[in-house]
């Protein structure tokens, strides 16, 4: 079997949500931002230990490592590390990734915790460099006393030591032991969902250098659309980009044509529209919140319905509401420890 050279796609590795771009279109602000609270590092001093929250898929991610990415090219004092905490969940586990990404190697069982620290301390004093380290999905932590373990290592360090946390919760340090917290000292960053014409953008730039041939302004355009609809996740728009790619390079097309997303985006099933037919307003402006919002815990749920309404109903017969929703298949309310019990309710996708 003979392979020929896609005419379709240039680069499918653009289209991946780990690739990172060279520019991230309408984030400037929030790179700005953030830069400058992590600036002082570069000097010698303590930077400004950051929360970034909002909805999955807007960039979050990506803003943290760029610019970690431009502190490593250009500031020669600071060392940054990324750790997602679905995978390193434990105070040990985070410790022993970070004295390892240093060039010190600990053992991941039979090291006391403190003995990690104190490695990692002299593991610091030898670098000289300020340390910036980003725990990603930091409401996944299992124990939260790997806070304090980082924040403590600033006493015993010349160079400082900066902390920036990224989560979809903008609650998770309501919690937090209060010893902790205020000690954190955090500057908490928000972002927004992409609006339709920034989505447009961002995916037109990921067009440029994922594909040798057009997209139909219209395709890009229904593509758009969809991922707003969907919270506004990127994510969604570059996985419906390579899925159309892949079905115009299917039936040999010299383009991508609006019938191929089409035929790619998922379709809503009958069982859905129906039940919306039949549920109340209130139940709909529910829906409609979910739909914006992607997952939202319950007060907070309850905080958005409250300003969309001008009378709203009582917190309590609310919750009858959305669990009447819950027990007919339209959301999932999914009962999570964080620091607490946490109703988290999303909209289920037939």
């Amino acid at each position: 079997m003979i392979f020929q050279e896609s005419k379709i796609f240039k680069n499918e590795e653009v289209l991946s949500p780990e690739h990172l771009p060279d520019l991230l279109p309408h984030r400037e602000i929030q790179i700005k931002e953030l830069a400058n609270n992590l600036l002082p590092a570069s000097k010698g001093r303590k930077p400004q230990n950051t929360f970034i929250s909002g909805p999955p898929g807007i960039g979050k991610t990506a803003v943290v490592k760029f610019v970690f990415h431009e502190f490593e090219d250009f500031s020669e004092r600071v060392k940054t590390i990324y750790i997602n905490c679905w995978t390193f969940k434990t105070a040990h586990a985070i410790l022993s990734e970070i004295a390892g990404d240093i060039g010190f190697l600990t053992q991941r069982r039979g090291w006391a915790k403190d003995e990690i620290v104190k490695r990692l301390i002299e593991g610091l004093s030898k670098i000289n460099k300020s340390l910036i380290v980003c725990l990603d999905e930091v409401d996944q932590l299992k124990e939260e006393e790997v806070l304090y373990d980082l924040l403590r290592i600033n006493q015993y360090v010349k160079n400082p030591v900066g902390l920036v946390f990224i989560s979809n919760d903008p609650w998770i340090f309501v919690k937090v032991e209060p010893r902790i917290k205020s000690s954190l000292n955090i500057e908490e960053i928000v972002f927004k969902a992409y609006s339709l014409q920034e989505m447009g953008d961002i995916l037109q730039k990921r067009i440029e250098n994922a594909f040798c041939t057009n997209v139909e302004s219209a395709a890009l355009l229904l593509i758009a659309n969809h991922a707003v609809r969907k919270g506004g996740d990127v994510r969604i728009g570059l996985e419906c980009l390579l899925k159309a790619g892949r079905k115009a390079e299917e039936e040999i097309s010299d383009k991508v044509r609006i019938e191929h997303v089409k035929k790619i985006l998922p379709k809503e099933k009958a069982k859905s529209r129906i039940l919306k037919e039949r549920i109340s307003a209130t139940e709909r402006t529910i829906l409609k919140i979910l739909e914006e919002s992607k997952q939202l815990h319950s007060g907070e749920l309850y905080k958005k319905y409250c300003s969309e309404v001008k009378s709203p109903l009582s917190e309590r017969t609310f919750r009858d509401y959305v669990n009447h929703l819950a027990k007919i298949g339209l959301i999932r309310i999914k009962k999570r420890k964080i620091h607490g019990s946490v109703r988290i309710i999303t909209k289920t996708d037939f």
